[in-house]
């Protein structure tokens, strides 16, 4: 819709006014007629187009109508569509008439200024700023979309910096400037023009304290660049220089969408009539441009590995060593959180989650720090957070629960659910289900999630276990058909099933744990007579199918698309039922997943002709789709503390070739 402002004209002065290119002028004609004028003619030079609005009929003058009644309704519109080189260069003038006709009772004459004034912006997502013929007021999702993106400055490009660079209001390198999106004001027309009108950039109230804008003037000078815009500075007043037409503004965002903040937010440029001493300026136009704030996205376990994460504490050092092992094969870097950092805390899967906000012009990894707050609390701000590297947290002001840690939040691969697409995977997280009163994931970190909005989250049911974590019942490994994945469950039922048919081929006596010292050596045949564990792990299986139909239903999943991981578990404490359930052996789900290179935890299960079968059968089931298993160790480091290999790792991923602005959530 084309801006429109009313001009009022007067018989006894000359009036003045800018037209801003773009926009159209409405004149008052009937406003400023003499008492007993019937009839009017208007004209103008040029370089105006002029439009007589009667009996609801647009006309373009001249037309064969030499005059027009000034009846109700009636209206002049002028558009101009060239920059005037003077000031006042281009004039109308409309006569007025009385029922005699003939010599006009008056005269208005109006002065023009035509300028061009643009607030512009990476509108259609291209990586660099130009204009556009789009509506910059809206912003659209989807593959013919537009809008530009701002991206939380999150990370940390000068190393001596105390914080990261959305909490500074300094620009402390050129690499922090490229963290920024572009917003450049357009300023064309005789520059004098701008002593008599000024301009102001303005952002709303709501929207200040999460973006910071920068200016630098006419300087590339990193000195010079100063920070007008945001928190408590609500507007900033431009000044055009005399020899440039492009004011170029540095924007970024100084938080994730969340609770109370869509991730939309407007900045206008407004441009000011000055008025007479003692009154307010008049605002005669205002351009806005609507950018959104990127997401914070999470990657599945199918992209590929960049950097493995592990720590360093007494006693894992076989660990460190198996894992970094398994980095090399994959071709993937390593990084070892030395105990100094991790104050004997080997969760780092729990601690962070790493995931990456993305822009036209720029994506870096951002580091997601869970409110657990274990020995390694400060490791991700103090050795992650760097040079385009980012980080985001979020607290639990009524405290934390294990289901705040982030073994508790995976994310799917990319599915198509009932026709609806989810190209960057829907995010799974473990809560209470459906006992009253149990353990939930703070509202703080999953009001982040669920607002973040291109990953719809999926709740599935964790608090039967112990831990309470979704990583402790499912995993997603890569295939070459179907989805081009395939979902893992721990799977009592396939595990029975298997420990039977040894039992009826003869090698029910084939004990668990051969070579673990001090750990009991149970036999097929005694596992498969204990009652008490096979009801648990009834309970067991019937928490794991209910999260199977649901998973099937907000993934799109068929059953060919799961495989059935044998496993068993146990209370964590038998004279508590409510306790929770824990791995029997070392839990085969928890794996890593680096591309088709996959480290489980060692089961430790019955030696079938010099084999263990739990592992020969979970190598029938992913070896044909190309993986490799790497059969991992972790008894005595990790699985006698209530995890396993995957919650012990941690890994940075290849960021999705879908860009997320291209999806419709």
């Amino acid at each position: 819709m084309v801006y429109q402002r009313r001009i009022q004209l007067s018989t006894q002065h000359p009036t003045s006014t800018v037209y801003v290119l773009g926009t159209e002028l409405s004149l008052d004609v009937c406003g400023s007629a003499p008492k007993d004028a019937v009839a009017f003619h208007v004209q103008g030079t040029p370089g105006v187009k002029l439009y007589v609005v009667h009996e609801t009929k647009s006309i373009k003058l001249p037309s064969s109508v030499a005059r027009w009644p000034l009846a109700a309704g009636t209206e002049v519109l002028l558009v101009m569509d060239a920059l005037s080189k003077d000031v006042g260069d281009e004039k109308v003038r409309v006569s007025y008439f009385g029922e005699a006709g003939g010599v006009p009772m008056g005269r208005a004459m109006l002065f023009l200024t035509c300028v061009e004034v643009s607030l512009d912006a990476d509108t259609s997502r291209s990586g660099t700023v130009s204009r556009t013929l789009l509506d910059k007021a809206e912003w659209l999702w989807g593959p013919n979309g537009h809008g530009p993106i701002l991206l939380v400055n999150c990370d940390r490009d000068d190393p001596k910096a105390e914080t990261p660079d959305n909490r500074d209001t300094v620009i402390r390198s050129y690499a922090d400037l490229q963290d920024m999106s572009q917003m450049v004001l357009q300023t064309r027309g005789p520059r004098t023009i701008f002593s008599s009108y000024h301009l102001l950039l303005h952002v709303d109230f709501g929207d200040a304290d999460k973006v910071g804008v920068f200016y630098g003037g006419n300087s590339i000078a990193l000195e010079e660049y100063k920070h007008v815009l945001g928190g408590s500075k609500l507007s900033y007043a431009v000044k055009p220089s005399r020899h440039q037409e492009e004011s170029i503004f540095y924007v970024e965002a100084l938080a994730f969408p969340d609770i109370g903040f869509s991730g939309l937010v407007a900045f206008h440029v407004t441009l000011l009539e000055s008025a007479e001493k003692g009154l307010l300026e008049t605002p005669i136009f205002t351009d806005t441009v609507v950018f959104r704030v990127a997401p914070w996205i999470m990657t599945p376990n199918t992209a590929a590995p960049l950097e493995v994460f592990i720590c360093s504490v007494d006693g894992n050092e076989d660990f460190v060593a198996a894992v970094g092992a398994l980095a090399e094969k994959a071709k993937c870097s390593l990084t070892v959180c030395p105990l100094l950092e991790n104050r004997q805390d080997r969760w780092i899967q729990d601690e962070v989650e790493f995931g990456y906000v993305q822009a036209p012009h720029k994506t870096f990894p951002v580091v997601f720090d869970s409110p657990r707050d274990g020995g390694l609390k400060d490791f991700p701000f103090k050795s992650i957070l760097g040079p385009d590297f980012g980080y985001v947290a979020r607290q639990a002001p009524r405290g934390t629960s294990s289901l705040d840690s982030f073994g508790n939040l995976e994310v799917s691969p990319p599915v198509t659910v009932r026709g609806k697409e989810y190209p960057l995977g829907r995010i799974l997280i473990g809560s209470s289900f459906p006992r009253f009163g149990g353990r939930r994931m703070a509202n703080a970190v999953k009001a982040f999630l669920y607002s973040q909005k291109v990953q719809a989250p999926v709740e599935l049911y964790s608090d039967w276990l112990r831990v309470g974590h979704v990583d402790e019942f499912l995993s997603f490994v890569p295939a070459p058909d179907r989805k081009g994945f395939r979902l893992l469950l721990a799977s009592p039922n396939a595990c029975y099933q298997l420990l039977k048919e040894k039992q009826e081929e003869g090698f029910g006596e084939a004990a668990m744990f051969e070579g673990l010292e001090g750990m009991p050596k149970l036999t097929i045949n005694e596992i498969l007579a204990n009652e008490d564990l096979r009801k648990y792990n009834n309970y067991a299986q019937r928490c794991i199918s209910w999260n199977r139909d649901k998973l099937k239903r907000a993934l799109g999943l068929a059953e060919p698309d799961i495989l059935d991981i044998p496993q068993l578990f146990g209370s964590a404490a038998d004279t508590d039922a409510d306790a929770g359930a824990e791995a029997f052996f070392p839990d085969m789900v928890n794996m890593l997943v680096l591309g088709k290179h996959l480290g489980i935890p060692k089961p430790f299960g019955p030696l079938v002709g010099g084999r263990c079968c739990l592992e020969e059968r979970v190598r029938a089931l992913l070896e044909p789709l190309g993986l490799t298993c790497t059969f991992i160790d972790d008894f005595f480091s990790y699985h006698i503390n209530a995890g396993e290999v995957h919650c012990g790792t941690n890994v940075r991923r290849k960021p999705f070739a879908f860009k997320w602005w291209h999806m419709v959530p």
